[in-house]
């Protein structure tokens, strides 16, 4: 892990976000203060507050990945320095990502392959343990607040299980399926930048 990471949580960072699948639940949050007051109430773990990610989607000319309901980005954290590399779908729950240590190389690399950004996502982000579950709490420009609860499994038989266990400490934070945001972050960007 990054230097700038506690080394305490280090175990716990690699256990969180370890596996090929992600059961992750988004909320629109209608407060943000009376969220992190009721996430406070549970004692979280810090993994890291108010870091800003600059996300860059990758795709080919053609769009085959987002043709093949897949995506691929390059994320880069400040002031932590975590730089991941992020690979999702085809299925809904796929996800993978990898630290990577020079993110100006991998675009490079992106670019040498004929890959274009096709989509750049800026965030302000602060990630929380919760036992196995991580949650985040997001702001994103021009689209507000979102909360979420999320984990990672090399197991797929467990999705069910998790999924079922993720609405229910969402309905203990407060949160309704009413505010349940189906669409990805990325959808959402899209969408405002057609307007």
């Amino acid at each position: 892990m990054n230097p700038v990471m506690p080394e305490a949580l280090a175990p716990q960072i690699n256990t969180h976000f370890n596996g090929k699948f992600e059961v992750e639940l988004k909320y629109r949050l209608l407060d943000r203060h009376a969220f992190f007051a009721a996430l406070q109430m549970r004692n979280p773990e810090i993994m890291l507050e108010d870091n800003l990610e600059h996300d860059c989607y990758f795709d080919l000319p053609s769009q085959s990945l987002k043709g093949e309901h897949k995506s691929l980005c390059i994320r880069e954290m400040q002031p932590s320095g975590i730089m991941l590399w992020i690979v999702k779908g085809p299925e809904k729950d796929r996800c993978e990502a990898v630290n990577i240590t020079e993110a100006t190389k991998a675009k490079s690399m992106l670019h040498t392959l004929g890959y274009k950004c096709v989509l750049e996502i800026k965030k302000r982000r602060s990630i929380y343990f919760l036992g196995e579950f991580h949650l985040t709490i997001d702001h994103l420009e021009g689209l507000g607040d979102f909360a979420e609860l999320a984990i990672m499994t090399n197991d797929e038989t467990l999705l069910p299980k998790y999924e079922a266990q993720l609405q229910q400490l969402a309905a203990d934070l407060g949160l309704s399926e009413t505010q349940r945001e189906l669409l990805s972050y990325r959808q959402l960007q899209q969408a405002l930048n057609e307007q």
